[in-house]
Order: structure tokens, then sequence, then C-alpha cells
């Protein structure tokens, strides 16, 4: 776990090298529509859309893993994304609904028909990327104290298990861009033009909360859970929306699908940030 934890970034950028070579290799580039000579104003809405869903979507699951990166409060952490769960489940849908369909009219950029986002499709979502690993875990957990004890669960399981986290998360990540590798390397300009804005958000999101949550005296566990949490984005909901809303080869699902390739590296950097301004709290 140390050795893992310790070269964490060389890993995670080995596994987009590995997710890029891969995509090639399964590459249907002939296929695709070069859009980079220019912002087309169907090309500019769907990266804005796609952005929009990114943003409205708060983090439920990868927070975890910054958070313990981090050093984070867990517990905390853990109420957090209890409560992204329960606002996305009542407001995602509606907020969707707002940002894809009124506000391009007051920005005056170009729309067709309004979009209509399933509130049953955000509660599928959280159900499969939150619900069933906690049920899965739960299940694993009373298991576990029940036939071998809570001390062999605690010191021996759990150490065993704990690497396969960031394991599974290089995992996803060469998956991810062994999927898409092949259009982020054909048009780079698009990539570009979302990794911008995305870059600004993750770094603003994370140090106005930190700033915010150590004005207010929290201890460092504490500030980490918050800025973490504020900062990452719950991409499996914006993929599915994206994808369920405007089909598989729009530049909305495009946007959707880049989205965490960026927040990836972005927020692994931000975990060193973090570690680094611990020294400035005190004990």
């Amino acid at each position: 776990m140390k050795f893992l934890d310790k070269y964490l970034t060389v890993w995670i950028f080995l596994a987009m090298a590995v997710g890029l070579a891969l995509g090639q290799f399964t590459s249907l580039a002939a296929n695709l529509n070069p859009k980079n000579g220019g912002v087309h104003p169907a090309l500019a809405i769907g990266l804005f859309n796609g952005l929009m869903l990114i943003g409205l979507a708060r983090c439920i699951a990868m927070v975890v893993v910054w958070n313990d990166l981090a050093c984070g409060n867990r517990t905390y952490a853990a109420g957090l994304v209890a409560l992204n769960s329960l606002f996305q489940l009542a407001f995602y849908a509606l907020f969707a609904g707002f940002f894809l369909n009124t506000v391009p009219r007051w920005l005056g950029m170009p729309h067709t028909a309004d979009v209509t986002v399933s509130p049953r499709l955000v509660a599928e979502s959280v159900a499969l990327y939150l619900g069933l690993p906690f049920a899965l875990g739960q299940a694993l957990r009373a298991a576990s104290i029940r036939f071998k004890g809570a001390g062999w669960f605690s010191d021996v399981l759990m150490p065993r298990l704990s690497p396969l986290t960031l394991v599974a998360l290089l995992a996803t990540i060469a998956f991810m861009f062994s999927l898409k590798g092949d259009e982020i390397l054909a048009l780079p300009l698009d990539v570009l033009r979302l990794a911008i804005p995305l870059t600004l958000y993750f770094v603003v999101m994370f140090f106005f909360t930190f700033w915010l949550a150590r004005l207010q005296g929290a201890p460092y566990a504490t500030t980490a859970a918050l800025a973490f949490t504020s900062a990452g984005n719950n991409f499996e909901l914006a993929i599915a929306v994206a994808i369920a809303s405007f089909g598989l080869s729009s530049d909305e699902a495009f946007a959707g699908v880049v989205g965490p390739l960026i927040e990836v590296p972005v927020l692994i950097l931000l975990v060193q940030v973090a570690l680094r301004l611990r020294a400035r709290f005190v004990a």
C-alpha cells in the first residue's frame, strides 16, 4: 500500500498512457467527424451542456478516494456523500433543466428543443454507483464480523482489501482512456476547450472551500473532506444523463467522458497540495 501511495502520481499517468495505447489498437477514429477547424455553434452548445452536466453532478464516489489519500475525515466525508446523494435525487433533474434550457437563452446561445432529464435516471445512477457498493460493503462487514470477529475484519481483512481501492482506480482510468483514447488524440482542441474551464473549476472550488473551512477554524481532516467533496464530481451520473439525453456520439457525451480524464490528474495533484498545507494546521 505504501509503495502505491508513494508513486501514485506516476501510476496514474502511466495508466493514462496505457489506456491511450489500448485505445489506438481498438480505434474507430476513421469514423470520427473532426471538429477542430473552429468552434461551431452546435459544438459550442454541446460542450456547454456537457460542462453543465458535470458541474451539477456532485461527487458521491471518487471523493472517498481523494479524501483517504489526503488523510481527511472519513466519517465526515461519508456524511457529505450521503447529503450529496440526497440533493442529487431531489434537485439534479430540476437544475439540469434550468441550466440546459434557460441559461443558454439568457446568454444568447443557440438553442433548439428543451432537454428533459429523467429523475428516474438520476436515482438509478445514485443507486448503482453508491447504493450497490455500500450494500455490498455492509454485507461483507456483517458476514466477516459474524464468522470471524471484529478483530479479524479490522486487522486482517481490511488491510488486505485497502490496496484494491487504488488498483481499481488505476484500472478504471486505463479503461476509460482505452474507450475514448482515439477521440482524445483525434480531437485535441476539443479536449483543450474542456480542460481549461474544468481545471479552473476544480482548482477554484478546492481552494475556496479549503480557505473557507480554515477561516471557520475547522481541523485539517474536516477541511480536506470539505474541499475534495466540493471539487469532485459524479462523472458517472453526468455521462449517463448525457448519453440518455443526447446520444452516445454527442458532444455532450464526449464532454462527460473527458471530464473525469481531466479531474483525475488535477485532483491527485490537489491531494499533494492538501498534504503540504496540513503542516499549517495546529494539532
